[in-house]
């Protein structure tokens, strides 16, 4: 698996604290990349293993991963409900203000589901769609639209590549528990 993690992650894997495994990084002894800009490392997931294995110490499993939910919503306010919902149900989110910025989160933040607006400006959420099945995702992906459209609006991002659909306004309940079982057919 090509996944990278943050040094959080890796340490939660290693039961470790995070400054631990920024120190390993330090000395040379975790191979790991530094994002532009922030200065933050991350570290691929074989390299986590290599590293692991090499020390005697068990190895990560992929289920032992943050489940990651990608949301996709030009309003804050919505966006931040949503994840706060998510986060609570033990889900950990990021946040796209629209369709150009979810394009480049799917490959750094590699979520396996997105939840999707249809109503955005620049790149709308049926263009989302669009640009899903002409450029798959590097990790399986599913996606949930949640839009205040009408039913044809919702049942036409069902037909488009969409697995599955929630109408504003909704329940967290119901926000949660779509969520699980897209997640699980992840």
């Amino acid at each position: 698996m090509n996944e990278v993690l943050t040094t959080t992650e890796a340490a939660k894997l290693c039961g470790v604290s995070f400054r631990t495994v920024i120190r390993w990084v330090e000395r040379g002894e975790l191979n790991a990349y530094r994002l532009p800009g922030r200065g933050d490392y991350r570290i691929p997931l074989d390299e986590l293993r290599r590293f692991m294995k090499a020390h005697g110490m068990p190895e990560p499993s992929v289920e032992t991963a943050e489940r990651r939910v990608l949301i996709v919503d030009d309003e804050p306010g919505m966006g931040n409900a949503i994840a706060r919902a998510l986060n609570l149900a033990g889900y950990k989110t990021a946040i796209a203000a629209g369709g150009f910025q979810a394009g480049t989160m799917i490959h750094t933040f590699r979520p396996n589901v997105m939840t999707l607006d249809l109503r955005m400006p620049h790149m709308d959420g049926f263009a989302v769609l669009d640009h899903l099945k002409e450029a798959p995702p590097p990790v399986p992906l599913k996606v949930l639209v949640i839009s205040a459209e009408t039913q044809d609006r919702l049942d036409a991002a069902l037909a488009r590549g969409a697995h599955g659909v929630l109408p504003k306004p909704f329940r967290n309940e119901d926000l949660v528990s779509t969520v699980n079982r897209l997640y699980a057919a992840a």
